[in-house]
């Protein structure tokens, strides 16, 4: 029996080490920050020239779909809930920065906001469901700007009576757009910052009052910080560093068991990280423009994955992982 066990381990860790990513043909040469993975077969993705596409076969045949005068538009952020339905967000100063949503699989498309405020720039939106949803702005006058759309077709400010206070120089980053996440509860919601401040703020309250938290990841540069979170129920992962130093692999990971209150730093990335994704309890994946990383033991030890330079990750278990990047890049967890 010893020698067969030993045959077994010795197979299932060569599977485990064959995993690999797995370039998909789509026609666009567009960059993508903004990805939704609905389940196996549909999967959303975001990007620039207003440029989004889908596939509703699990990547066999993707859409290119151009948002009508969105042309100078960079989608940074989607979040999608079937074949048909999915936000849109675009980033920039003033009137670049918009919310648009499609309920026919991307034929048309409702202009939703269009900011108007000339020193709001927002970042990323997230979903609670497909008729409520949370989005943020970068700090205007020393405080975070956060809409709500409450059901319905309109946006509108949160009335924040305990608002989400920023440090000068702090700001959240359109990265890969998972800057800003909901939870499994319904009210609750959560943003990591960067710059002179890396700290995770959460609301359990539609966006109504703000707890700060404050966290390891490195800070002290307007390119530093942390870039992304995920949450598997009570366990949270943040992962970032310095984008302008991308193989820098310092402070640049952590991990919270208490839903995101205390934060304790980790090791093990192999250099700035953009985006991260749980694919189940234990297996962790993050992903950055010299690379990709990925542990199987919940952040104790990673491995390198590949070097293909991506900027967004996200999974709806084991066999539906995937992630975006520039030039047009996507690609699926083999």
């Amino acid at each position: 029996m010893k020698p067969l066990l030993c045959i077994v381990a010795l197979l299932f860790s060569s599977q485990v080490l064959s995993a690999q990513w797995i370039k998909q043909t789509v026609n666009t040469t567009a960059s993508f920050r903004g990805l939704s993975v609905v389940n196996e077969k549909v999967i959303w993705a975001s990007g620039t020239g207003g440029t989004v596409i889908r596939t509703i076969d699990g990547g066999r045949k993707w859409d290119v779909i151009q948002v009508p005068d969105a042309a100078k538009l960079d989608f940074r952020d989607i979040e999608a809930f079937d074949a048909n339905t999915a936000y849109i967000l675009s980033i920039g100063n003033g009137e670049s920065s918009r919310i648009y949503k499609t309920t026919d699989g991307g034929k048309t498309w409702n202009l939703q906001f269009k900011n108007t405020n000339e020193k709001a720039f927002f970042d990323a939106i997230a979903c609670w469901d497909n008729e409520s949803c949370i989005a943020v702005s970068d700090p205007v006058d020393g405080k975070y700007i956060f809409i709500r759309n409450y059901g319905g077709d309109s946006w509108s400010a949160i009335e924040t009576p305990v608002p989400a206070l920023a440090k000068d120089g702090q700001a959240a980053f359109a990265a890969s757009g998972t800057c800003l996440i909901t939870t499994s509860i319904h009210h609750a919601a959560m943003l990591v910052t960067g710059g002179t401040a890396s700290e995770v703020l959460t609301t359990n309250s539609n966006g109504a009052a703000w707890e700060t938290s404050q966290t390891p990841i490195i800070t002290g540069t307007s390119g530093s910080g942390i870039f992304s979170i995920d949450m598997f129920y009570g366990s949270a992962v943040i992962v970032g560093g310095n984008y302008e130093k991308p193989d820098e692999a310092k402070d640049n990971l952590a991990f919270s068991t208490d839903g995101g209150k205390t934060w304790k730093l980790g090791t093990g990335l192999t250099g700035y990280r953009s985006g991260v994704t749980y694919v189940d309890k234990k297996t962790i994946i993050a992903v950055g423009t010299n690379g990709t990383d990925i542990t199987r033991d919940g952040g104790k030890t990673w491995k390198i994955l590949g070097k293909e330079d991506l900027n967004a990750v996200a999974a709806k278990g084991k066999k539906a992982v995937w992630a975006v990047g520039p030039k047009g890049m996507v690609v699926k967890m083999k």
